[in-house]
């Protein structure tokens, strides 16, 4: 029995690029071209009986020069006038930021202030609630749903046909924008190896504590030789804020509720895909948030409430 011919379906690489108006060029990189030139040509124009061809050549062509490279250069996949605005807003916004939820206090008249104060830190995320949901700053919700991944290119050509299938469904169902987030991250094995070394003690026979041993020297030198990364997928849904009248808080539980449906939807459907996914809940979202505001820190699970008692236990040996 042949097997069917593969599904090919050509994406073009950058799906956000703006579309083209005329000469390979965009609406924004012919507005900057045209603006230069009649910048240019006011500038001959006006000067041209008053001037020598040179001076006018040496203003003119540095001119043309800088409004073309703005118009058709790039830099870090950005164009090079978006670049310059980001470039211009992050010299003028302040770089000391604290946490200030009710705005940075003005100091009082008889003190003399150096410099600048510190502006507010405000995040995207204003709370995490505890059945997972992210209070955002604009006035929406949104949930984390974790997944796993799978072979694609191990399975056959029906196979792949039918996850292709399926998949786009999922995709079809969705009403509101989804965010698919695959981030690396370093692993770590030290605790791993700790568990191995200390199940390695209690086995009942002695080859088998031989071979545990041997595992746990294998992770030591794996992890000491090698940078080993792990590698994430989140699925990021979010509802958009409400603009009905009523109680604030009100109109968050809706959004919480509804965007929480939607999750619970998206796990029955990518489950026929041989995907496991979960809804993280409020430790785990705060656990990824923490992880992606400082990559490198160092984030212990566990932390309590602001109405918990925070514990400890020891044991005792």
């Amino acid at each position: 029995m042949n097997e069917p011919e593969p599904l090919v379906a050509r994406i073009p690489a950058d799906i956000n690029c703006p579309d083209k108006i005329a000469y390979g060029l965009t609406f924004r990189q012919i507005l900057i071209v045209t603006l230069t030139g009649g910048v240019a040509a006011a500038v001959y124009y006006l000067f041209h009986q008053l001037l020598p061809v040179i001076i006018l050549a040496a203003i003119v062509l540095p001119l043309v020069a800088l409004g073309l490279t703005i118009a058709l250069g790039r830099r870090d996949g950005l164009s090079l006038d978006r670049f310059a605005l980001a470039a211009l807003l992050h010299a003028r916004a302040r770089k000391h930021l604290v946490s200030a939820p009710d705005g940075v206090a003005e100091p009082p008249r008889w003190c003399r202030l150096r410099g600048k104060l510190p502006a507010p830190l405000r995040l995207p995320v204003r709370a995490i609630r505890t059945d997972g949901a992210l209070e955002l700053a604009d006035g929406g919700v949104a949930v984390l749903v974790e997944t796993s991944t799978l072979s694609f290119h191990l399975r056959t050509t029906s196979e792949q046909a039918a996850l292709v299938g399926a998949f786009g469904r999922w995709l079809n169902s969705l009403e509101a924008p989804v965010q698919i987030l695959a981030r690396a991250r370093p692993a770590d094995l030290s605790d791993l190896i700790v568990t191995v070394e200390q199940q390695a003690e209690v086995l009942p026979h002695a080859a088998l504590a031989n071979a545990a041993r041997e595992h746990a020297d294998y992770l030591i030198e794996l992890n000491s030789s090698r940078e080993l990364l792990t590698r994430q997928v989140l699925v990021v849904l979010r509802d958009h804020p409400a603009t009905t009248k009523g109680r604030r808080s009100v109109r968050r539980d809706a959004s919480a509720a509804v965007v929480l449906r939607r999750a619970a939807e998206a796990e029955r459907s990518l489950a026929s895909l041989g995907v496991a996914t979960r809804v993280l809940d409020a430790d785990a979202a705060g656990q990824v948030l923490a992880e992606c505001l400082d990559p490198g820190g160092r984030h212990p699970l566990g932390q309590a409430l602001p109405d918990e008692p925070i514990t400890a236990t020891r044991s005792i040996p």
